[in-house]
């Protein structure tokens, strides 16, 4: 079985209410996500077959009965030839590199200073979603993690295998990265993917609604969608932030011109990985892609465990889009709102077919 088949195996065990409806495409089983508008319209539709609801803010989750049988793609495209927002819970997940190869995992690193703090002309507050946050000395005496530091620990070693799980410290990695671009920045996490890199559409848009005024997010994970077309849940979440706020969303690892989401939703700064002054190979690419930054061998700030000692280096568009996001964010603290930031930051550098603006990280 090849490696990627061993993986695949091993997350579906791990979470046994997903599958898989096409290559590259999880979905959870028999979970559909309803706009709140279009509520009473979709279950009138499906009444034959929804067995309960889950209501949210801007959201509900509606589950089908197992025994119907229903396809939850193809009632979504049912729904939507009606003008409904419809779709399943697609299963998203964070973008390090971590195929086969020199950067499959993180590296441990030596120790790296946090950049000084420049002069503050105004706060900027930058949402990260992603695995929570472990503490660092870069941030453990700020005032901005103690009042989180309790709701978004990471989970290191959930399977108690005694081991680091893939993706745990992914959070912590990408906080890092924004802060050696930004290092006066107020960081605001979310947990809306575990330990091993996973998490859905769901807890995302929930996350995502939940924010409140944050002037940057930061999203370093995503999925492809069963018809290749955004989610209609996922676009009103990011709707819902408003003009003022600034969202960056990494493009994937796939090496491929297929639209990632959210990256590749219009007003969302997709973020594809340089090696040099070359596309990594693992990054994807195409014309939804707005900018990209370095994002091979990336050092920041990790967790401590096992070899680990709170610095590693690690590959993966995840760990292009916050040096992006940090850039936006520190013309944030220089005076700067956050739409005329990310268009400062986008005119930056030359552009690239595929790649967008090559943003000059320093």
């Amino acid at each position: 079985m090849s490696d990627r088949g061993a993986r695949l195996e091993r997350l579906l065990a791990r979470h046994r209410d997903a599958r898989l409806a096409a290559p590259g495409i999880l979905l959870r089983r028999d979970q559909l996500l309803v706009a709140d508008r279009d509520l009473p319209r979709v279950e009138e539709l499906l009444r034959r077959w929804w067995d309960s609801r889950e209501e949210g803010p801007g959201v509900t989750r509606l589950r089908l009965a197992p025994a119907a049988g229903v396809d939850v793609c193809e009632v979504s495209l049912l729904a939507r030839a009606q003008g409904l927002a419809v779709g399943p819970n697609h299963l998203v997940r964070g973008q390090p590199m971590w195929w086969a190869g020199p950067a499959d995992r993180p590296r441990p690193a030596r120790a790296l200073p946090l950049p000084a703090c420049g002069p503050v002309r105004r706060d900027a507050t930058v949402a990260v979603l992603d695995t929570g946050l472990d503490p660092h000395p870069w941030y453990d005496a700020a005032d901005w993690f103690a009042g989180q530091r309790g709701l978004v620990a990471e989970a290191l070693d959930a399977d108690l295998d005694h081991a680091l799980d893939a993706q745990a410290g992914h959070g912590t990695f990408v906080a890092g990265v924004v802060l050696q671009h930004a290092p006066s920045a107020r960081l605001l996490a979310r947990r809306v993917i575990g330990g091993d890199g996973v998490g859905d559409e769901l807890t995302l848009i929930r996350a995502l609604r939940g924010l409140g005024r944050v002037d940057v997010v930061n999203v370093s994970l995503g999925c492809h969608t069963f018809d290749d077309r955004p989610s209609p849940l996922m676009e009103q979440a990011v709707a819902s932030l408003g003009p003022d706020t600034v969202v960056v969303a990494c493009a994937g690892n796939a090496a491929s011109d297929r639209p990632f989401w959210p990256a590749a939703l219009p007003g969302v700064i997709g973020v594809a990985a340089l090696d040099g002054s070359e596309r990594a190979w693992f990054s994807n690419h195409g014309p939804w892609v707005d900018a990209c930054a370095p994002g091979v061998a990336v050092h920041s700030s990790f967790v401590r465990f096992g070899k680990f000692d709170g610095y590693a280096l690690w590959s993966g568009t995840s760990f292009a889009a916050p040096a992006v996001a940090g850039a936006v964010a520190a013309r944030v603290t220089a005076g700067s709102d956050g739409p005329a930031a990310a268009a400062a930051v986008l005119a930056s550098g030359p552009a690239r077919h595929g790649l967008g603006t090559i943003i000059a990280i320093r």
